[in-house]
């Protein structure tokens, strides 16, 4: 598995200790709906809300900040997957969409939870 690949599967695995720590239950992860995939698919029992995540993780900020990386395409394809989950498994409360943005290096680790990052309105 290649460098990058690794990076990401290791912010994912921090991001589900993360939202479990929380008391996020978590109902799937890597859910695919043609080219299309949500990371993390989870319940926010506080809010009694679905919640779909994305997650960026990167080394290093140079080049932005992970969130930044979130763009209007990822966004309408995270929307389409999202419509096909819940004709899947209909869920009947709120739903949102929120981003998880690592930074991973050897000197530290940073996590930023970013609830209700966009909606679905922000791609079109």
């Amino acid at each position: 598995m290649s460098a990058h690949n690794q990076l990401g599967k290791r912010g994912e695995a921090m991001a589900v200790a993360a939202l479990r720590s929380k008391g996020y239950l978590i109902l799937a992860k890597n859910w695919r709906y043609k080219r299309a995939e949500i990371d993390i698919i989870a319940k926010d029992p506080k809010e009694n809300c679905l919640v779909f995540i994305e997650v960026k993780t990167r080394s290093t900020n140079y080049f932005g900040y992970p969130e930044e990386s979130v763009t209007k395409q990822k966004i309408k394809l995270m929307a389409k997957a999202a419509d096909a989950y819940l004709a899947h498994h209909p869920f009947e409360a709120d739903m949102r969409f929120d981003v998880i943005a690592i930074t991973i290096n050897q000197q530290q680790s940073e996590l930023i939870h970013i609830k209700d990052a966009f909606s679905l309105y922000d791609s079109f």
